[in-house]
C-alpha cells in the first residue's frame, strides 16, 4: 500500500558540509578539490560548489528588507511588482523621420520609454554643415542638431507619459536644452516632464578621448544642468554615472562597481562645491550598468551597487533616504555581442535581461541581436523588445521583490563583491579621486591586468564564445544590414538646418547666452536657462556648444588616451573576416582541413568534434568522413580532399600504434601540415619524427595556432 504522506527526511538525513566535502574529495581520486570544484573569478572571488546556512549568516537580516537600508534588496518596498520595470529601447537610426516611425512603433508594442542616442557629430557638439562633421554625421546615432530635428523625431509621442532619455556625449547641456525647449513648447512643464539628460563628462572623456572644453568646465556645465533640473523638473534626472566605457574595455564586476561609486562621488563633489544642496545633488544621479552573460555575477553586481552607494552617502554624511530615489538602468553588454553567430545573441540578451530584472533594475535596455552587425531592423528590435515583455508579462519576474534575497550563494557573492569594490574605491580615492585615477592611466592599468587574463582565456578557449570560438558554423549565411548613405543624409540635414535658421531667427538669445558664459561663476542654472531660451529661439547643437565654450581664442578642450573596447569575439571574428576575404578572392574557395579520423566512430568522434570546432573558429572548412582503419586509405582520401592540412583524430591508444604509419603517408600525399588532436605527452618526439608538425589540445593557444595555419595556406591579414 502506498503511504499517503511523503516522508523523505527519513531516507535522506541532513549531511554536513564537511561530510559532503570529504566524500567529494574521495570521489575526485586525488584531483585537488580547490582545482576541480571551486571556480575562481576575475574579481578574485572563489565560487564554492555548495552553499549552506553557514556560508551567509542571516541573523538580524543583514541585507535589510526591500525599501529599507542598506537598499541591497531594492529601494522600493514592493519593488516593481505593481507596475513592472521600465522597458526601454535605444534608437540609433540617423534620419529623424525614420526614428519617429521606429519610436511610435516601439511604444505601440510595449516599450515604456525611449533612449535617443545622438550621432557622432552632435555628441561632439557639431552641426551637419560644419566641415569638421563630414565623417561624423549619421554615425552611431540620430542626426539631431536643432529643436526642429528633435521635434520631428518625437512627433506624436505623448511626452507627459513617455520618458525620454538622451545620450549626447560631450554635448549634454546643448542636447538637454533642446529637449527642455521641446517640452516647454509642448506644454510639458514641471512634474509633467519625464526622462533623463544623462550628463557624464568623465565617462565621455574616457570613451572618446576628448571634450570640447576643459574637464573642469564640463563639470561646471553638468552642475549648472543639475541645479536647473532640480529646480524645474522634479521627474527628470540630469547626471548619469555609466561604467560602460570601463566595462567594454575589460573591467570586471568589482572594478565596475568601484569606478561607478568613484565617479558618482566626484560628481557629488562638483555639484555641492558649486552650491547645490547635497540631497538634491544625490537625487540628480542615475546609474547605468552594463551586464553580460555571467548571470549570477550580474545579479550580485546590481545588488552590491545599491549597497555601496548607500555606504558612500553615509560616509559623506548625507541623508540616506536620498539614496532611495536613485535609479539603476541596465543595458546588455556590447562586449558579449558577436557579429558571427548573431542568433546566439538572443540567448545572451535573455541572460542579461533576466539578470537585470532579478537584480532589481529600474529600467532595462535590451540590445537588438544584430547590434554588432549594423543598424537594427524591425525584426531584431521586436525580438529585443519581446525578450523583456515575455520575462515581465509571461514569466512575471517583477512579481517577486528581490528573488535573490536570502539565497546563501547570492547574498554572500553580493557581500564579497561589495567588500572588494569598496576596497578598490578607497584605492581610487587614494589616487586623488576618480578623475585623476582615470586621466593618469591608473584605471587603464587596473583594467588591463584583468583584460590580459581574459584574453589569454579566450585565446585558449578556457573562456568560450558560443557560435564563434565554440561550435562555429563556417557555412553560416552572413547577416548584413544596409549601410546608410551618410553623405546624402548629411546634405539633407544641412539643408534642414539652413531652412531652420532662416525661418526661426535667433534674435539676441545666443548673445544672451554668451553674456552668461562670460560671467565668472556658474552652477545654479543660469547657463541652462539661457541655453533653453536660445534653443527655443533656433540655436543649434553646434551654435550652443560653441557659445558655451566661450571666445574662440580661449577655447581649449580636454584630451586623454581613450579606453579601447575589447569585444570577446573580436580576435576570432578577425580571423573569419580574413578567410572570407581570401575566399572572395579565390572564387569562393576557403582553406580546408582534412579530419583524418582513425578507427571506429566511438574512437575518433570526441577529438574529431574538437578539431572541427578548433579549425572552424578560424574559418577553415572541415572535410569529414566515417573514419579509416587503413593508413593508405586515409592518405588517398586526403589527397582527394584538396586540403593542405590534415588532423589525425582518435584515441591515445590508437595513436600509439597508428600515427607512425598514417603521418608519413599523409605527408607523402601532399599534407603541408599534419596535426594531431590530443596532448602527445612523452610520445611527442616519436610523433614529430613521423611527420606530425602541430599538436592541439585543451589549454593550447588556439588563436596563435590558427593564425600560423592561416598564414601557411596563404591567408594574410
Amino acid at each position: 500500500m502506498i503511504e499517503q504522506e511523503l516522508k523523505i527526511l527519513d531516507d535522506f538525513p541532513p549531511v554536513s558540509y564537511d561530510t559532503w566535502k570529504a566524500q567529494a574529495v574521495t570521489d575526485l581520486k586525488g584531483v585537488p578539490f580547490e582545482k576541480k570544484m571551486i571556480t575562481h573569478t576575475y574579481e578574485g572571488i572563489d565560487i564554492e560548489p555548495v552553499y549552506t546556512p553557514e556560508s551567509w549568516p542571516s541573523a538580524n537580516d543583514p541585507s535589510g528588507f526591500p525599501g529599507s537600508l542598506p537598499y541591497t534588496r531594492g529601494s522600493r518596498p514592493l519593488g516593481h511588482s505593481l507596475d513592472g520595470w521600465d522597458v526601454r529601447q535605444e534608437v540609433l537610426h540617423p534620419e529623424p523621420a525614420d526614428v519617429n516611425q521606429i519610436v511610435l512603433e516601439e511604444l505601440d508594442n510595449g516599450v515604456t520609454s525611449v533612449e535617443l542616442k545622438l550621432d557622432a557629430a552632435a555628441t561632439a557638439g557639431l552641426d551637419a554643415d560644419d566641415p569638421r562633421s563630414a565623417e561624423l554625421c549619421g554615425r552611431d546615432g540620430v542626426m539631431v542638431y536643432s529643436l526642429n530635428d528633435l521635434d520631428q523625431a518625437l512627433q506624436g509621442v505623448q511626452l507627459d507619459v513617455v520618458p525620454v532619455s538622451l545620450e549626447s556625449g560631450a554635448a549634454f547641456l546643448p542636447a538637454a536644452a533642446l529637449l527642455a525647449a521641446l517640452w516647454e513648447e509642448k506644454g510639458v512643464v514641471d512634474s509633467k516632464a519625464l526622462g533623463a539628460f544623462n550628463a557624464d563628462p568623465l565617462g565621455t572623456l574616457m570613451r572618446d578621448g576628448a571634450l570640447p572644453q576643459p574637464l573642469d568646465v564640463a563639470l561646471l556645465h553638468m552642475t549648472d544642468l543639475a541645479a536647473w533640473t532640480a529646480s524645474h523638473l522634479p521627474n527628470v534626472s540630469s547626471v548619469r554615472v555609466s561604467t560602460a566605457v570601463y566595462h567594454h574595455a575589460g573591467a570586471d564586476s568589482v572594478q565596475d562597481l568601484a569606478f561607478a561609486v568613484g565617479t558618482a562621488v566626484e560628481y557629488l563633489r562638483a555639484m555641492t562645491a558649486a552650491g547645490l544642496e547635497f540631497n538634491a545633488a544625490v537625487g540628480q544621479i542615475a546609474f547605468h550598468e552594463t551586464v553580460g552573460c555571467k548571470f549570477f555575477q550580474s545579479i550580485a553586481k546590481l545588488r552590491a551597487l545599491r549597497k555601496l552607494w548607500a555606504k558612500a552617502i553615509e560616509a559623506c554624511g548625507g541623508d540616506l533616504k536620498a539614496v532611495s530615489g536613485t535609479r539603476v538602468i541596465v543595458e546588455t553588454s556590447r562586449r558579449v555581442m558577436s557579429h558571427r553567430g548573431p542568433w546566439v545573441n538572443l540567448l545572451r540578451n535573455t541572460a542579461a535581461t533576466f539578470a537585470g530584472a532579478v537584480g532589481g533594475a529600474d529600467a532595462i535596455i535590451t540590445l537588438p541581436m544584430d547590434a554588432a552587425v549594423g543598424l537594427s531592423d524591425e525584426s531584431s528590435r521586436r525580438l529585443a523588445r519581446n525578450t523583456q515583455l515575455i520575462l515581465q508579462e509571461e514569466c512575471h519576474l517583477n512579481q517577486t521583490v528581490d528573488p535573490a534575497g536570502g539565497s546563501w550563494f547570492l547574498e554572500k557573492l553580493t557581500d564579497e563583491m561589495a567588500e572588494k569594490a569598496w576596497s578598490l574605491f578607497q584605492q581610487v580615492e587614494g589616487q586623488g579621486g576618480m578623475i585623476k585615477a582615470a586621466t593618469s592611466g591608473w584605471i587603464a592599468e587596473q583594467i588591463q591586468a584583468v583584460e590580459s587574463r581574459r584574453e589569454k582565456d579566450i585565446a585558449t578557449r578556457k573562456a568560450s564564445v558560443t557560435g564563434v570560438s565554440e561550435h562555429p558554423d563556417v557555412f553560416e549565411k552572413d547577416l548584413s544590414r544596409p549601410t546608410p548613405k551618410y553623405s546624402e543624409l548629411r546634405a539633407k540635414a544641412a539643408t534642414r538646418l539652413v531652412k531652420w535658421r532662416h525661418d526661426r531667427r535667433q534674435g539676441s538669445a545666443i548673445a544672451d547666452l554668451a553674456a552668461v558664459v562670460a560671467e565668472s561663476a556658474h552652477g545654479t542654472g543660469e547657463l541652462m536657462t539661457a541655453a533653453v531660451n536660445a534653443a527655443r529661439a533656433g540655436a543649434t547643437i553646434g551654435e550652443l556648444t560653441a557659445t558655451l565654450a566661450g571666445p574662440a581664442a580661449n577655447r581649449q578642450g580636454a584630451s586623454t588616451t581613450p579606453l579601447a573596447a575589447h569585444p570577446y569575439a573580436a580576435a576570432y571574428e578577425q580571423l573569419r573576416d580574413m578567410v572570407d576575404a581570401y575566399a572572395q578572392a579565390h572564387g569562393g574557395k576557403r582553406p580546408k582541413v582534412f579530419l583524418a579520423n582513425l578507427g571506429t566512430r566511438k574512437e575518433f568522434l570526441a577529438r574529431s568534434n574538437y578539431a572541427r570546432d578548433f579549425f572552424g573558429a578560424g574559418g577553415f572548412e572541415p572535410v569529414e568522413n566515417d573514419g579509416f582503419t587503413d593508413a593508405q586509405a586515409a592518405a588517398t582520401a586526403f589527397a582527394a580532399s584538396q586540403a593542405e592540412i590534415a588532423v589525425i583524430c582518435s584515441t591515445d591508444a590508437r595513436y600509439a600504434t597508428d600515427v607512425e604509419q598514417v603521418a608519413p603517408k599523409l605527408v607523402a600525399a601532399g599534407a603541408r601540415t599534419v596535426v594531431l588532436a590530443g596532448n602527445p605527452g612523452s610520445n611527442e618526439a616519436r610523433y614529430r619524427a613521423a611527420g606530425v608538425n602541430q599538436f592541439i589540445f585543451l589549454k593550447c593557444n588556439v588563436l596563435e595556432i590558427l593564425r600560423s595555419m592561416l598564414h601557411q595556406v596563404g591567408v594574410q591579414q
